[in-house]
């Protein structure tokens, strides 16, 4: 069997490609990722790995070579509070990305594209509660977009026989995790900040309510997306199943550290509540929430320390700065 993930260098990517290399002695692993926000340290030696763009024409010479049999899309800038000030590339990044790999799926003949989209497709969903059969509305580009693909991956689906199973995953967090990107991953952020004796930040008044997802927990049931026959044109939550509100998760965080400072800026446009249903995933996936977020945290906090120190990511300018938050601003 052979194996296509786009993103391999990214948390998602990287440590599902371990996963399968360590469980799978079966299967060939092809990799992409432009780098621009996972790093080449993170992919295993035994994955054969490409530095392109999903944009790229060079997308189609790798599945005429390789003709994979399940490709996942991992690869995205996620970065929903910013979106709104980089739309042109949010959009190319993510919704332009994905038709190029939707096209040689369907010209391949693969026999499913798992997609990993967003809760932010959810929008403030009904009550903070997010259930996949609810009607999408999101609030920013980022969710647009990964609406829109989701949208594009069902007409390919119905038009064109391709097999999908849309991942929805929340808040992952863990080992090979970005840490260095200014603008995502709240948990990595922190952890950033602290590294190099500043401030955690905090958004707001901290009650906006999440759920976390340690990565070890979510590999096997994103393998499982791909070969399990009922997931099969699925849109599936995946990811923890307890929701904590910012305060309390840095509390935690500062718990594992045994130290840290918090300073308050001012509120970003953000969804307040994001509490998302999992039982679909137990249903259809063998979802199981083994690693409470104490857990998590300390096995990321040990990875985080011995990491270089690398220089952080910082936009050079946005496309637009009308708006922009006084934390962003140049």
């Amino acid at each position: 069997m052979r194996i296509l993930i786009t993103g391999v260098a990214g948390l998602l990517g990287s440590r599902l490609a371990d996963w399968i290399i360590e469980n799978k002695s079966d299967v060939e692993i092809i990799g992409i990722d432009n780098l621009s926000g996972g790093y080449i340290e993170n992919i295993h030696p035994d994955v054969k790995f490409f530095n392109i763009d999903c944009k790229s024409d060079e997308l189609s010479e790798i599945f005429e070579t390789f003709k994979p049999d399940f490709v996942y899309h991992l690869a995205a800038y996620a970065a929903e509070g910013l979106s709104p000030f980089i739309r042109k590339y949010n959009y190319e990044n993510n919704l332009v990305a994905t038709a190029n790999v939707i096209n040689e799926c369907i010209k391949h003949d693969v026999k499913r594209l798992i997609f990993t989209s967003t809760l932010a497709i959810y929008g403030h969903g009904y009550g903070g509660v997010f259930d996949e059969n609810q009607v999408p509305k999101p609030i920013d580009p980022y969710g647009v977009a990964k609406y829109g693909c989701e949208m594009d991956i069902q007409i390919a689906g119905e038009q064109h026989g391709l097999d999908w199973c849309i991942i929805r995953p929340h808040n992952v967090y863990g080992r090979n995790q970005n840490i260095w990107d200014k603008y995502r991953n709240v948990l990595g952020i922190w952890m950033y900040q602290h590294l190099n004796g500043e401030p955690m930040t905090i958004f707001g008044d901290g009650f906006q309510t999440r759920a976390f997802s340690y990565i070890d927990d979510i590999v096997k049931p994103l393998w499982d997306s791909a070969i399990r026959p009922e997931a099969s044109n699925q849109i599936i939550n995946l990811g923890g199943i307890q929701s904590y509100n910012i305060r309390e998760s840095n509390a935690v965080l500062r718990n594992v550290i045994g130290s840290g400072e918090i300073v308050y800026k001012e509120g970003r446009h953000e969804v307040k509540h994001s509490i998302p249903t999992y039982q679909k995933s137990v249903d259809l996936l063998g979802f199981e929430h083994k690693t409470h977020l104490h857990d998590g945290l300390t096995k990321m906090w040990e990875w985080a320390q011995k990491q270089p120190k690398r220089e952080r990511f910082v936009w050079p300018s946005y496309e637009i700065d009308n708006g922009i938050y006084s934390f962003w601003k140049k």
